[in-house]
């Protein structure tokens, strides 16, 4: 398995924007082959890179109870839809995980899953996990190790609390993280007056601040992949200027 990073933070906060640029910067760094993981049940990471999601791992566990052919064996399905729900894009691969489990037993599904999407994290040199707001969630993937978390925040009390409460989670989740940085997007002030615990939690060489960029409010009204942003633009620039800090050789 190569280097995995993380990213997780209250809904609303635009963490998946941060993850679509974070690919982006990857790619055009020479940085790949990455898969890139939709771990957030609202699936809309694939919006954000501008490719089309045809199906999810929840639709092929789902199938999987009633679907499988006649003379198929479970895992060779279950392989051949995880093939399917595949999305090929440039330099990088996606795939979705889906809703979690509804009624029902879906251990034996679950169990192969697992199975192959270990095999398959292990064919990439980099991983990029988009999660949703609770951490434990990662433990869905069967992978225990992070290189780097990214908790993605905006300026609010509320946001920069959760962001605090996810860090912390961490802590107690059974998985090693090596570094843990706060991205808080959305900035307008120039001097901004952080909340005590996130220097105590995060340390203030690990907090980056990303502007408020009206760009990317109307690329999403347009239906236009805000990892398509112009080169000039503020949140393109001050994303690109974090991570190179963060990965630059």
């Amino acid at each position: 398995m190569g280097y995995s990073i993380a990213l997780g933070g209250k809904g609303g906060t635009g963490k998946t924007t941060i993850a679509g640029l974070l690919i982006r910067y990857m790619i055009r760094r020479g940085m790949k082959p990455v898969l890139a993981i939709d771990a957030d049940s609202n699936s809309n990471l694939n919006d954000v890179l501008g490719y089309k999601l045809e199906e999810t791992l929840s639709d092929a566990r789902e199938s999987m109870k009633k679907d499988v052919p006649v003379g198929m064996t479970k895992d060779i399905y279950m392989e051949m839809k995880m093939e399917q729900s595949l999305v090929e894009g440039d330099g990088f691969d996606l795939i979705a995980m889906g809703r979690p489990e509804g009624p029902g037993c879906y251990c034996a599904a679950n169990n192969i899953l697992s199975n192959l999407i270990e095999r398959l994290i292990n064919n990439y040199e980099y991983m990029v996990v988009d999660n949703e707001a609770g951490m434990e969630h990662f433990s869905r993937l069967n992978q225990k190790d992070i290189d780097l978390l990214i908790v993605v925040s905006d300026p609010s009390r509320r946001g920069l609390t959760a962001a605090c409460r996810i860090a912390e989670l961490v802590g107690s989740l059974p998985m090693k993280v090596s570094k843990i940085v706060l991205v808080v997007n959305r900035v307008n002030e120039e001097e901004f007056a952080w909340p005590e615990e996130v220097l105590t939690i995060f340390g203030r060489e690990q907090v980056f601040l990303v502007p408020s960029d009206p760009l990317v409010a109307q690329y999403d009204q347009l239906g236009k992949p805000t990892s398509q942003l112009p080169e000039d633009s503020p949140i393109v620039k001050a994303a690109e200027a974090v991570f190179e800090q963060l990965l630059g050789r």
